[in-house]
């Protein structure tokens, strides 16, 4: 009966949940990112941290794990093991970890749930502020960490020591003569679904969570991010074209981008690389991948002149475990991929990197 169920309904609900989960709006995203930006400039510390680094400064950033209660409506289950070995490697080569936000699943778990079933992705989390690298920063659905009057008395509870929780960080380096400013925050500004709203909690939790859960449906599928870019993340880039000299990394969306492309729009890049080079092999590789997105309903996007400045780091909870990021490293940024798939243990692929000096204007 759940098969047929799944069969039925999966697509409805996942377009239910999308519909009551998302509606961005481009002025009040673009203020409020305005707004942000300019707040952590102004008075670093208290909405956001700025840390200048140079080339020798290591980051990786991971955002939207929705760690849950180990029920079938906990997408994090299936990813805890990749995520974990991820994050040995990281502490292991001292890199400082940025927690991108949504980290905890607050909509449709009560905290307590939540810390009784995560207790060793915490301890890892834990080692990074141990050697003080390690940034929280909120997203809408683990926003009890901005506004409930407990969450530093959790946080104690949780890592051992009350840490501070941000809405964004900066990071500032110098390239080529020129200041190179990354932005980063979640990504849930201006979101009229997501933005502190009521109904859209009521929703998640009393609606899409139980019906998740009888139906064992993860709305985070892996060919998600071939798809063509969801409107937040137009939005998203959007703002960040109108700057000078910055760089925007968020989340939120679940929707790796990588220099302001998804992983279909840079195949067609590659495509036409790979043909201007006359590179044969390379241009059947290619053509065969595309030919596959095709049989899965992809259509090939629209290209516009876009900058390479907006990034998205995917999430933490695909539905066959994988885990997306970006890492800063030597003056290159990466989207990395964390799975078990190919060799039944956690790896690292890397799938994308540039040079940070690229993204000067």
């Amino acid at each position: 009966m759940r098969k047929l169920l799944q069969r039925l309904l999966g697509n409805w609900i996942i377009g239910l949940s999308n519909k009551f989960g998302s509606r961005p709006n481009q002025k009040r995203i673009h203020d409020a990112l305005t707004t942000l930006y300019k707040k952590i400039l102004k008075n670093p510390g208290k909405r956001g941290l700025v840390f200048k680094i140079t080339t020798a400064d290591k980051f990786i950033i991971f955002s939207d794990q929705h760690k849950g209660a180990r029920d079938y409506a906990d997408d994090f289950s299936l990813s805890e093991q990749n995520y974990l070995k991820a994050l040995l490697h990281y502490n292991d080569e001292n890199f400082h970890y940025i927690n991108l936000g949504d980290s905890e699943e607050l909509w449709e778990n009560l905290m307590e749930s939540v810390i009784k079933h995560n207790q060793a992705t915490f301890d890892i989390e834990k080692a990074f502020i141990e050697k003080n690298s390690f940034t929280k920063i909120f997203g809408n659905h683990d926003l009890y960490w901005d506004n409930d009057p407990l969450a530093g008395f959790t946080l104690n509870r949780i890592y051992g020591k009350k840490i501070s929780i941000y809405e964004g960080a900066l990071l500032k380096i110098q390239l080529s003569g020129k200041t190179l400013d990354i932005f980063l925050t979640h990504g849930h500004q201006g979101d009229l679904q997501s933005d502190g709203n009521w109904f859209s909690k009521w929703f998640i939790s009393t609606i899409w969570a139980p019906l998740q859960a009888y139906l064992q449906i993860n709305p985070n599928t892996p060919a998600y991010d071939n798809q063509l870019k969801t409107d937040h993340n137009r939005m998203m880039y959007n703002w960040q074209a109108e700057q000078t000299n910055t760089v925007l990394i968020t989340g939120h969306t679940h929707q790796p981008v990588f220099a302001s492309l998804t992983h279909l729009e840079r195949i067609y890049v590659k495509l036409k690389r790979a043909t201007t080079a006359g590179n044969q092999q390379e241009i059947d590789f290619l053509n065969a991948e595309l030919k596959q997105r095709v049989k899965e309903g992809d259509m090939a996007p629209e290209f516009k002149p876009y900058k390479p400045g907006y990034f998205n780091t995917g999430c933490c909870c695909f539905s066959d475990g994988d885990i997306t990021g970006i890492e800063i490293e030597n003056g290159f940024i990466r989207l990395v991929k964390w799975s078990f798939l190919k060799t039944g243990t956690p790896e690292r692929i890397l799938l994308e990197e540039m040079e940070l000096v690229e993204l000067l204007d």
